[in-house]
């Protein structure tokens, strides 16, 4: 019996043992897990700090989020502010890395945490080439940004905001004049635009001021228009009141705003006299380091200008082969040339551009997005609240502006999202290629990408505005390709159209570098495109202009669209019958852009746990 007892004790003893060590790592491990959370918290906090004193600082990012705290101003664009702003940045990294424990935060955060740094330190190694971006192209500048942000994003919800809107018209020319500062300090170092920009700079800087009040006739310029319409609209404003204030808008637009454009059209006058035809960033000092940072910067990779240059090459003749299937299976006989070229010229694949062709085109988009917004479900667990809206681009910015583009909605989701069409020219929009444009721009495109990145929970807010080029576009570009395997682009021809414009992204790849790093001409561009390409004349010199203007951008398209489609099929093989296509479109959508390394990062550990 004593034996026994004895041993009851020691296995009692033991036991005790056990449990106390049990206790012992379960206390540890909710220690940790406190720690854990309370570091988290803190970085998450930090990020939200700094976000919201960026946009604190920057009353054009509260307009774009939808706050209207300073409604009635606009960004300092000085020297001074952008090296204050560039020192608020090496600061808070500073800081981040001084006061975060690394170690000690989730997965999650974690991720933050690099996203973080290396968007810091992006901003920090391109402070030595802020000056070879150019002020004003016809892509984009304050010269027509300005009035698209107040007819798109000045919200006039009371009279107050309208007394605000006539306030930013009145500032025009303080804003216009710190950037004619900065590009006549980069005209004096040699960097400035191509001579054919110029011409585009002048035409959509007389558009904004011609009309009503600016010339005698019926017809309104753009802004007085808008402003018109806003205060019409207002419920907390007497007639007399309104009266007064479009008074105060006309007195605004003649005494600030017309002398604010015709000063920069004197400088664009000017600089245009003396501009070279010299198209790539080659011409500018250290022109090629410069372009090696903005690949770079697009594309999230380390690829070099000669290996995005031999992708281009293959991914063109590698589609040219899916078109010339396409032209058999439509019966037609010819070479690809032919083929191209039936496509680009017929008349049956274009609207007239006429105000009847225009809406019919905005219909037509409008219900390709309906029929794909009907099978979301097959594709997402995870879908956008916000609102989404067709509409054409304004007349002062068609001649520049691309095809197409989209803008996001407000953080709040009071403005929806924005699809553009640009109905200038109606050849530029081919018929044959709105069913893939719609995806691309739209849905199952930048609006979900975007919306659903603005929405996210539990996200920093740095990560639910920012982007990444190579994520997003790529993103975009999939958003083409995936549909043809699930039934969509029946008609022959919308298949065509969504080869197009794949095929757009990878002759990008080819004459971007061409331009930038082949020291190609202008006219070299044009003739590529025309040999290669369906596009119509107009939408080949739109093309053909933007990228010399905006050197890199265009090569992130078809990188990002490769990586995203490459760590699908990758998930595929290792998962099988496991493998989720809601799930990987999830999975890539709900953490917000990333650089295409940490995106093979996030695939490759939801590959690991499913297995």
């Amino acid at each position: 019996m004593k034996f026994r007892s004895l041993l009851t004790g020691a296995a009692l003893a033991a036991a005790f043992t056990l449990n106390l060590a049990a206790s012992s790592a379960i206390t540890k491990d909710a220690v940790m897990a406190e720690r854990i959370a309370a570091e988290s918290a803190k970085a998450n906090a930090f990020f939200d700090r700094v976000f919201d004193e960026s946009v604190d600082r920057s009353p054009i990012s509260q307009g774009y989020l939808g706050i209207k705290k300073d409604h009635d101003k606009w960004d300092d664009f000085s020297e001074a502010n952008r090296l204050a702003e560039f020192a608020i940045t090496v600061r808070e990294l500073a800081a981040l890395k001084s006061t975060v424990n690394f170690d000690l935060l989730d997965e999650q955060t974690k991720m933050s945490y690099r996203l973080f740094v290396a968007q810091a330190e992006q901003t920090i190694e391109g402070w030595k080439w802020r000056n070879h971006d150019y002020v004003f192209t016809q892509m984009g500048g304050q010269h027509t940004d300005a009035a698209a942000f107040l007819i798109n994003f000045h919200e006039v919800a009371n009279t107050a905001d309208a007394r605000a809107y006539i306030t930013r018209l009145r500032a025009l020319p303080g804003m216009f004049d710190q950037l004619i500062v900065r590009a006549e300090a980069q005209a004096a170092r040699g960097i400035q635009p191509p001579k054919f920009v110029y011409p585009l700079l002048i035409e959509s800087c007389r558009e904004i001021i011609s009309g009503a009040p600016f010339e005698a006739g019926e017809k309104k310029s753009a802004l007085l228009g808008d402003i018109e319409g806003k205060v019409a609209a207002l419920k907390d404003a007497d007639e007399a009141t309104k009266a007064q204030l479009v008074t105060d808008a006309r007195a605004a637009l003649l005494g600030s705003v017309r002398p604010a454009y015709e000063k920069l059209i004197a400088l664009f006058e000017a600089q245009a006299r003396v501009a070279t035809d010299d198209d790539g960033v080659w011409k500018l000092p250290e022109g090629r380091d410069y372009y090696n940072f903005m690949l770079r910067n697009h594309t999230t990779t380390a690829l070099g200008a000669d290996e995005v240059h031999e992708l281009g090459l293959r991914e063109v003749a590698r589609i040219h082969a899916g078109m010339m299937e396409i032209a058999r299976k439509t019966g037609f006989k010819g070479d690809l040339a032919a083929f191209l070229k039936f496509m680009r010229d017929d008349p049956q694949f274009s609207y007239p551009s006429t105000e009847e062709g225009r809406t019919a085109y905005v219909k037509r988009a409008e219900a390709a997005i309906a029929t794909m917004t009907a099978r979301l479900d097959e594709f997402f667990g995870v879908k956008p609240k916000a609102g989404l809206i067709v509409k054409r681009v304004e007349p002062f910015r068609e001649k520049g502006s691309a095809a197409a583009f989209y803008n996001q909605p407000s953080a709040d989701g009071s403005r929806p999202g924005i699809y553009y069409v640009n109905t200038h020219d109606m050849r530029g929009l081919p018929i044959w290629e709105l069913e893939t444009l719609a995806h691309h721009e739209a849905i199952p495109g930048h609006h979900m990408q975007n919306a659903i990145s603005q929405e996210l929970e539990n996200m920093p807010k740095f990560r639910r505005f920012g982007g990444y080029n190579a994520y997003g576009e790529g993103w975009a570009l999939y958003a083409e390709y995936f549909p043809k395997e699930f039934g969509f682009y029946q008609d022959p021809y919308q298949d065509f159209g969504r080869l197009s414009d794949e095929l757009l992204r990878a002759v990008r790849l080819v004459v971007d570098t061409g331009i930038h790093a082949k020291k190609w001409t202008r006219q070299q561009v044009l003739d590529y495109f025309g040999a290669n390409t369906a596009a119509s004349a107009v939408e080949t010199l739109a093309e053909t202009n933007r990228y010399i203007v905006w050197p890199g951008q265009a090569t992130g398209y078809k990188i990002g669209m490769i990586k995203i489609i490459e760590l699908r099929e990758l998930a595929k093989r290792e998962l099988g019958a496991k493998f989720d296509l809601r799930a990987y479109h999830d999975l890539v959508l709900k953490n917000g852009a990333l650089p295409m390394s940490l995106l093979e990062e996030n695939v490759r550990a939801w590959i690991a746990k499913a297995k």
